[in-house]
């Protein structure tokens, strides 16, 4: 048994993007449909139930484009609203949370564990609970760093008005007076988009753990265990949707591609304004 349909991605912006590079590498004969809720986004400041309406309304947009799989490649997503979405979806749906926090647990050498995130994905304790569930003995430094997905939003993922900002969102991970961690799991898909500067300011003593080959991983195993893999011969096709801007979500795509993205469009999604002017449900210009 084979299926030839797109697997879907959703994420708040161009974090998921981090997922998507890992899929197509991987998983070259799966089409995708990926969407990209910029106008919306942040997601991570968001209150618990209006993160829930906007996931929804980004899984309803996939689900109508007849996709086979949802990957809901939005840390924040994935911590608040994943029960609800597979509640109302007609498809398998994977989260992103579940796959990183086990690539940290089998990581570490000590157990003791760094998670950065959104505030919302904090306040959540998703990530610590997967991670003991994965290894009891674990001891896990949760902290918040809201500065770094409007950087990664805007372009900006080098220099040193970025490199002094992420200094400063993981001082007090990097405490020389705390029992210092040895792996460092990037609990937002936006976050390994600035992985070389993360990676330099931590060091080479601790791991920096990109979650996104696990979760590609684990996408894999679904598809194989649901006989959802693409046939053999199939020529797989990539659709890129944003509700924000398509010039700055172009530049976003061919920074991780490296080659520009020809087939974005914009859609909007349920009632809100972009710039001031409504944007209709379907895809706009």
């Amino acid at each position: 048994m084979s299926d030839p349909r797109a697997i879907g991605l959703f994420d708040s912006g161009v974090g998921g993007l981090t997922v998507l590079h890992a899929l197509r590498r991987r998983l070259p004969r799966e089409s995708t449909i990926y969407l990209g809720d910029n106008a919306r986004a942040p997601y991570g400041s968001r209150p618990d139930a209006e993160i829930v309406q906007l996931s929804g309304e980004c899984l309803d947009h996939l689900l109508q484009q007849d996709v086979k799989v949802v990957v809901v490649a939005c840390s924040t997503s994935s911590s608040v609203a994943l029960a609800q979405l597979r509640h109302r979806s007609t498809v398998p749906i994977l989260g992103v949370v579940r796959p990183g926090a086990t690539a940290a647990a089998f990581a570490s050498r000590t157990g003791r564990i760094g998670v950065i995130a959104t505030e919302t994905t904090i306040r959540s304790g998703a990530f610590p609970r997967a991670i003991i569930e994965e290894r009891p003995d674990a001891t896990i430094r949760a902290l918040a760093t809201p500065a770094l997905v409007p950087m990664v939003e805007a372009g900006q993922l080098d220099g040193t008005h970025v490199r002094s900002v992420v200094r400063d969102s993981l001082a007090p991970m990097l405490d020389a007076h705390l029992a210092p961690i040895d792996t460092l799991l990037l609990g937002c898909t936006h976050y390994p988009l600035l992985g070389p500067v993360i990676g330099d300011i931590v060091g080479p003593d601790i791991s920096v753990i990109d979650s996104a080959a696990a979760i590609v991983s684990a996408l894999e195993d679904m598809l194989e265990a649901g006989d959802l893999t693409a046939p053999p011969d199939h020529q797989a096709s990539h659709i890129l949707r944003t509700t924000g801007d398509v010039a700055a979500f172009r530049q976003a795509t061919t920074r991780l591609f490296g080659a520009p993205a020809l087939d974005v469009a914009r859609v909007g999604l349920g009632s809100y304004e972009l710039a001031g002017v409504p944007v209709s449900a379907g895809v706009g210009s």
